[in-house]
């Protein structure tokens, strides 16, 4: 069986390793999104994807939008069926309709829960215990297709949202090894999705590193988590931005207006919410590094009784699509 990948982000390694691998599936190649300028310098770097597609000596195709170039390549190689995950473009019917055996999506949630863009931190954002990754038929409509399996992660609470990947990215090869050869004979049954149970996800922007000490401490803990390594979440404390490493939610009650520092100590820094306590475990300057809560406070005076300000923060969820911004 002759396949293709679609895909950009790193969580779609183990599913390509395992194709690269696996007997009997001939990978025809690769498409991926363009090199991008990143870091200081802002130098093209190619993706997790590319870069690895470089490295085996794969066909690579990077369109700026794939299309009517794409489809043509997906005929001339005679390829049978296409997997996608984390891709990062919605595509067209005619390509959709190019292989034979269909387009199946690798999509890192338990649907129809979290379509969109951020299933993985979003989650973990709102505190799911479970996760997973569904294996669907690609249609027009964003992650509507029918679910042909899933497979359950659990999230631990502990997790980050690198951690989680890293675990979902690797659920997708027993998921692989048990359906894809009923992917490749036309077998698989589908089951369309429960639209009534449909909720979407959306991109993620650095304005989601504000807190709103409104919200519980549970609540808090897990945006914490959920937005490392970015967007993170950041404190902000007379006029200064502290970015927040890791933090612990305690069962502890006050009556001190959400925000507002009650300990400050080598432990932690203690912020009332509006239930629970959020302990502040490692905080970190602009242009400087990441510290430890006592090692920090030896260098920024935040005493008992300052108030931390809150911002209003965009809703994670949406029981129809989000408006594309930008």
């Amino acid at each position: 069986m002759r396949l293709a990948f679609f895909g950009s982000d790193a969580i779609a390694l183990p599913a390509l390793e395992y194709l690269h691998w696996a007997e009997g599936i001939e990978l025809a190649g690769v498409v991926s999104q363009p090199d991008r300028p990143a870091g200081r310098g802002r130098h093209l770097h190619a993706n997790a994807v590319s870069a690895w597609a470089h490295r085996q000596g794969l066909p690579l195709l990077q369109p700026e939008k794939a299309g009517e170039e794409e489809v043509t390549w997906l005929r001339t190689q005679h390829v049978d069926l296409v997997l996608v995950m984390a891709y990062g473009q919605l595509l067209k019917k005619d390509l959709l309709e190019a292989p034979p055996r269909g387009m199946w999506n690798l999509h890192a949630s338990l649907l129809p829960a979290y379509r969109g863009a951020s299933p993985v931190e979003t989650a973990l954002a709102c505190g799911e215990s479970v996760t997973g990754v569904s294996l669907m038929r690609l249609a027009q409509k964003m992650d509507s297709g029918p679910v042909a399996a899933q497979v359950h992660v659990p999230i631990r609470d502990t997790d980050t949202a690198p951690v989680l990947r890293e675990r979902i990215g690797l659920a997708c090869v027993p998921l692989l090894q048990r359906h894809l050869a009923k992917l490749g004979d036309g077998s698989i049954e589908p089951t369309p999705q429960d639209e009534a149970r449909v909720t979407y996800c959306r991109k993620l922007h650095k304005t989601d590193a504000h807190v709103d000490f409104a919200l519980s401490a549970i609540e808090l803990e897990c945006r914490v988590r959920a937005f490392q390594p970015w967007p993170g979440v950041t404190v902000e404390h007379d006029g200064h931005d502290l970015k927040v490493g890791s933090a612990n939610a305690l069962p502890e009650t006050t009556s001190a207006i959400p925000g507002t520092v009650l300990h400050a100590c080598e432990g932690g820094v203690d912020v009332a919410t509006s239930s629970g306590v959020l302990r502040l475990l490692s905080l970190q300057r602009a242009g400087g590094r990441m510290l430890e809560a006592a090692e920090f406070l030896r260098g920024y005076r935040l005493e008992p009784g300052a108030v931390l300000k809150s911002h209003a923060i965009r809703p994670l969820v949406s029981p129809t699509p989000f408006p594309r911004v930008g």
